[in-house]
């Protein structure tokens, strides 16, 4: 019984991690910046870049700290684009260092926007996303 659980659960699986497999492009892109123009147009291209390749055909993920952290809080004029872009299978992180700076500077840890995922620190997780074969860009 329990070989043949193991062999149903492989079988549902497998497609999945075919799936997985089958992504043609890897995209990190790196927002360090404050400037509203330079957010707008990173999530500009993250739309325009999903278009040209199609959506099941690349993993995005956005990588924010230092003053770029502010685009990923719901105060943030883009937070609406934010929240629809991670329904279409976008991922956006936050820095837990910059977190844990603004918090020691101001007393107040930053909220992010809902389903935000969050990484110990932002540079690192942008070198290990490289070595698994994502492209880099930065805004």
């Amino acid at each position: 019984m329990k070989l043949l659980k193991i062999l149903l659960l492989s079988f549902f699986l497998q497609p999945a991690l075919l799936m997985a497999e089958d992504i043609d492009h890897r995209l990190v892109i790196q927002i360090s910046t404050d400037d509203i123009r330079a957010q707008e147009t990173a999530l500009s291209n993250i739309v325009n870049i999903q278009k040209f390749y199609g959506m099941d055909n690349i993993q995005i993920e956005l990588v924010a700290f230092g003053p770029g952290y502010r685009l990923l809080t719901p105060q943030s004029p883009l937070a609406a684009r934010i929240s629809s872009l991670a329904l279409q299978e976008v991922t956006f992180t936050a820095c837990l260092n910059t977190l844990i700076s603004v918090k020691e500077k101001t007393g107040i840890m930053p909220k992010l926007i809902e389903g935000i995922t969050i990484t110990k620190a932002g540079v690192p997780r942008i070198i290990s996303l490289q070595e698994q074969g994502y492209s880099y860009v930065k805004y």
